[in-house]
């Protein structure tokens, strides 16, 4: 059993799409009102289909009341670290402490080349990474920030406003270099799709985050644990990712909780996305909520 015993939370993935923009809007609402934790959303500005994603989720804070945001994940070589705690603190402050960070080194170095960014691959990006969650973890507390590498020249920017509540910065991470970079330096784990890190892989990988945790003199437990989840709530779905009745789901994302010590899942719907969100809402977080606390002894 790994279960770092952190209090659940569910998030919604928003599609990004311009051509969508009308059933996203509809969905932000309907996860707002229905209880959700995030409404999370993808970073892949070379898309020319997609919407700028800071500017999606400012127009979507705008319209909600409640529900927080989570870039999934924010691309770090196409936006200078500095630069994107600002805006991060920015919208929390205006929001009202509604904004967590998900960043990651940048999966496609050709397309981040395309935009106009210097592509890094292997272990120059896993540098500049490591040295880009340090500068962020800096400009998020406040005052002067300094850093003066290879990859980053930061001379005494006075970084504010500091959010009232900190917000966290949460590393997209699937290999060995990465996963301990978020153990030791970073407040929490995005896993990508369960399609990509299936269950039976994710053990070995909390395996190297505690160690380097506990390598740095952080308390594992102290990292926060996200899964990425596709697939449809019902037994006529495509079968692609998790397919399944209300049971299923509540079985499995239970499992996930206590078993691989995921604390927050995010869903990312196959199929009417607005009845799959309402089954989600609805039936299947209540019932995991439920089920974990139990577990846990808390009821």
């Amino acid at each position: 059993m790994t279960d770092y015993g952190h209090p659940l939370s569910f998030g919604l993935s928003l599609d990004p799409a311009a051509d969508a923009l009308g059933e996203t809007r509809r969905l932000a609402h309907q996860a707002d009102i229905g209880g959700l934790d995030y409404l999370a959303v993808q970073d892949h500005p070379y898309q020319p289909g997609h919407l700028e994603t800071w500017t999606l989720l400012s127009h979507l804070s705008a319209s909600t009341q409640r529900i927080s945001f989570l870039t999934d994940v924010a691309d770090l070589q196409l936006r200078p670290p500095a630069l994107l705690a600002k805006a991060a603190a920015s919208l929390d402050v205006l929001t009202g402490g509604r904004v967590q960070l998900g960043v990651g080194g940048g999966a496609f170095p050709e397309a981040i080349a395309s935009m106009g960014s210097l592509p890094r691959r292997g272990a120059q990006m896993v540098a500049f990474t490591e040295e880009s969650l340090d500068l962020m973890h800096q400009a998020l507390a406040g005052g002067a920030v300094r850093m003066q590498t290879s990859h980053h020249t930061v001379m005494g920017y006075r970084a504010g406003p500091v959010p009232a509540t900190p917000v966290q910065l949460w590393l997209g991470a699937q290999k060995s270099k990465m996963l301990a970079m978020a153990g030791r330096a970073a407040d929490g784990w995005i896993s990508p799709l369960n399609i990509y890190v299936p269950p039976e892989e994710v053990p070995a990988r909390q395996v190297i985050i505690d160690e380097a945790a506990t390598a740095a003199g952080r308390d594992p437990r102290s990292v926060r644990r996200i899964y990425n989840v596709i697939g449809t709530i019902g037994t006529h779905g495509a079968p692609h990712g998790l397919v399944g009745d209300v049971e299923v789901w509540v079985d499995t994302l239970t499992d996930w909780a206590l078993r691989l010590g995921f604390d927050t899942f995010i869903f990312w719907p196959v199929g009417d996305a607005e009845t799959q969100l309402e089954l989600f809402a609805a039936r299947v977080v209540p019932a995991v909520r439920a089920h974990v606390a139990e577990r846990r002894g808390q009821r």
